[in-house]
């Protein structure tokens, strides 16, 4: 679990990508997590890249560990301002229909530092009475700041929304300078 100016996160992945993004990632929240997953992918966890056993050594590191631990580099690189782009596979399979291809919009196609209205995303994938919809497929995202539901904001200039709470998107948007940094 990176900790990040945003508090600590939990980073899920399996052999085909990175899966989930948990916010606020307390030992509560970081348990139910796994357990949602568990059942959801039907595997339980596997040590990440920091596996020190002598038998985790001895065997060929999963995919999902290689993907967790890029994962792990560029979410921190991501905070300390280096990366502005991550290039990561994903694994989609926690989200289907409507909402995966509007979270695939997002992360194609709206960039770091750049912001887009819900009413716009709704446009951009076919379905221009869908703005709402949109918003619960935001509040739906497995892959928050990987796959960045920060940078969908209200068409009228209001912020919006965010599962991962507002403070959490402003800070978010002044890391890529859309908004200036929260005085507190």
């Amino acid at each position: 679990m990176p900790a990040t100016p945003i508090g600590p996160l939990l980073l899920a992945a399996t052999d085909e990508g990175l899966a989930q993004v948990v916010f606020h990632a307390t030992e509560k929240t970081a348990a139910e997590a796994v357990a949602r997953l568990t059942r959801r992918l039907g595997a339980g966890p596997t040590a990440g890249p920091s596996a020190s056993s002598a038998a985790a050594a001895a065997r060929p590191a999963p995919r999902c560990a290689e993907h967790l631990a890029a994962a792990i580099r560029q979410v921190e690189s991501y905070f300390a301002g280096e990366t502005t782009a991550f290039t990561l596979p994903l694994d989609w399979s926690l989200i289907t229909g409507f909402n995966r291809r509007v979270l695939r919009e997002l992360a194609a196609h709206v960039p770091y530092g750049t912001v887009v209205g819900y009413q716009d995303l709704a446009d951009r994938v076919g379905e221009p009475g869908a703005a709402r919809a949109v918003g619960v497929a935001m509040g739906s995202n497995p892959l928050p700041v990987v796959v960045p539901c920060h940078r969908v904001v209200e068409s009228g200039g209001g912020i919006g929304g965010f599962g991962g709470g507002l403070e959490t998107k402003r800070a978010l948007l002044a890391l890529e300078g859309v908004l200036p940094q929260p005085l507190f």
